[in-house]
């Protein structure tokens, strides 16, 4: 395919790991790095030829691009989205799509209205190994899942305050909450308690996040999803995983590091392994996705992506008022 000239706005952590990716796909360049610090944006476009902006609407009006990364803080990913939706332009989005379902409808619509590719960052979405699970429960009853996200997590600012768009549940468990509902389909309730002990937190960090929380998801199906997600300290172990129990199936998905799917289904031993990071799959995906002008080809669409953060949403009720809250869909 063509080669696709990349942007990207935000040059955080994130923003480097893409850069990783995009270096080693032959078919896309980096031309553009936007971030309110241009060191940091300087220092994402080492080694090539891209110019850095400190605005996104300069980057916009005067690159001509095949795609754009938008890998700022939740809350400011609406204007940049909206407006290179609707001039055309195709968009991977960070997750979650937004902070507030109100700025996530904008985007929903532009996306669908330009007919436009775009994808939203939930890798998990991507993983060579979700794809196995429709085949290994063919027929069965998903019954219950339990995940788990806990281990250290690089403290962002942003991600100390919850307004922001930070903390466990919305930044962190919200891959979670994509991948039960990927898995057993929609949710219908939310419960949710959190704890009082600072796990990772040392002198000098504040904000009002909650270092440890259970999430408690009713799906529609009947099936019963429990998520605890910690945040510890640096050089902890940590885990990831979703165990999966279904009618005639116990398995284990393990998210990182070594991206497994093992355990029994139907009376069978299961053991794979994913081909790939899900970070370079989540992003080849999209850039093939763009080169077919196929919105649909991407992992995780903007809809999609809504519907997650509904249920992050109806979390942070929970979490509020001690009570089973409904999920509000559109």
């Amino acid at each position: 395919m063509d080669i696709i000239r990349v942007g990207v706005i935000g040059a955080g952590w994130i923003a480097r790991e893409h850069r990783r990716v995009l270096d080693s796909v032959a078919e896309a360049q980096l031309v553009a790095v936007c971030d309110l610090d241009l060191e940091r944006a300087a220092e994402l476009a080492a080694g090539t030829d891209a110019r850095v902006y400190q605005d996104w609407h300069d980057l916009l009006d005067h690159e001509d691009l095949g795609a754009l990364l938008v890998c700022t803080p939740p809350r400011f990913h609406r204007e940049p989205a909206v407006a290179a939706l609707k001039a055309g332009l195709p968009v991977y989005l960070e997750k979650p799509i937004a902070r507030t379902a109100e700025d996530a409808a904008p985007i929903v619509a532009a996306a669908e209205q330009s007919g436009t590719v775009c994808a939203v960052g939930y890798q998990w979405h991507a993983l060579d190994l979700l794809g196995e699970l429709p085949g290994l429960l063919a027929g069965q009853q998903i019954g219950a899942l339990v995940g788990t996200s806990i281990g250290p997590t690089q403290s962002r600012p942003w991600f100390l305050d919850k307004r922001a768009g930070g903390g466990n549940l919305l930044e962190r468990g919200s891959h979670h909450l994509d991948l039960a509902r990927a898995v057993a389909g929609e949710v219908a309730t939310v419960q949710a308690a959190a704890g009082r002990v600072r796990l990772a937190r040392s002198g000098g960090e504040a904000g009002d996040i909650d270092d440890a929380l259970t999430m408690v998801l009713q799906h529609a199906s009947g099936a019963l999803t429990t998520i605890v997600v910690a945040w510890t300290r640096p050089g902890q172990p940590g885990s990831f995983s979703l165990d999966i129990l279904a009618s005639e199936a116990t398995l284990r998905l393990a998210l990182d590091p070594d991206f497994t799917l093992t355990g029994v289904s139907g009376g069978q031993q299961v053991s794979r392994r994913a081909e790939s990071p899900p970070f370079e799959r989540s992003m080849r995906r999209f850039l093939r996705a763009v080169a077919e002008r196929d919105p649909a080809a991407v992992a995780c669409t903007p809809r999609d992506a809504a519907a997650t953060l509904a249920v992050a949403v109806a979390a942070e009720r929970a979490l509020e008022t001690s009570r089973a809250t409904p999920v509000q869909t559109r």
